[in-house]
């Protein structure tokens, strides 16, 4: 449990994020938070692999300032542009062609034995199923609503060759995303635990959802 409000620790498995609010550019919950995490690892015999921990700062601002690295044991903690977190790539543009291109790659080489094994006499059905274990995509719920548009055809047109390899009628990307979102919004709305639970709340009416009103996409 973080110990500032400002900020969030993410536990995954054996994976570890800190997310950190900073404002009025005063770090120094966000440091403090490194510190005890770094402290706590030492009095329950754990060490943190300074080599693979990764800082990355998502900063909008017009005049960006230069931030001090993290120290970890000492030793600097790497800052980066973008970094791979439990298999979705983001970027402190929060930008997601990175992402969408790493699919893409990922998708047209699910395709060959997909070719493969219709040659075999593979009928629709089956292929359409083994297309959806290995070629659409997880996680799309946290990226696609942001995606360019050209990163959008990008991803239709590799929906599309696979129907025609398969024969079958597959979903187009837009409607698996919208699907997926509003299966996940649900489990949200009646799970109280969720930390993003807060972020819906009705209407006076009591039938619709309130709509978080904002300047930018973002």
């Amino acid at each position: 449990m973080a110990r500032h409000d400002s900020n969030t620790i993410i536990k995954f498995a054996d994976d570890t994020t800190v997310v950190g609010l900073i404002t009025n550019n005063d770090e120094t919950a966000y440091r403090e938070e490194v510190r005890d995490l770094a402290v706590w690892g030492k009095d329950n015999n754990l060490s943190l692999n300074v080599v693979k921990t990764k800082e990355m700062i998502v900063d909008y601002r017009k005049r960006r300032t230069e931030h001090a690295p993290i120290l970890i044991d000492g030793a600097v903690v790497e800052q980066v542009e973008s970094f791979k977190f439990l298999g979705v790539h983001i970027t402190n543009k929060l930008e997601w062609t990175k992402q969408t291109n790493t699919v893409v790659k990922r998708a047209r080489q699910s395709l060959f034995p997909l070719r493969r094994l219709k040659r075999f006499g593979m009928g629709p059905q089956i292929l359409k199923k083994l297309y959806s274990c290995t070629i659409e995509t997880g996680c799309i719920t946290v990226w696609y609503g942001n995606c360019s548009a050209s990163d959008r055809k990008a991803l239709q047109r590799v929906v599309r060759t696979a129907q025609y390899i398969t024969g079958a009628k597959l979903p187009a990307i837009q409607d698996l995303y919208t699907r997926r979102y509003q299966r996940k919004a649900l489990r949200i709305v009646t799970d109280s635990s969720h930390p993003c639970h807060r972020l819906f709340s009705l209407l006076p009416h009591g039938k619709q959802y309130r709509s978080d009103k904002s300047r930018s996409k973002r």
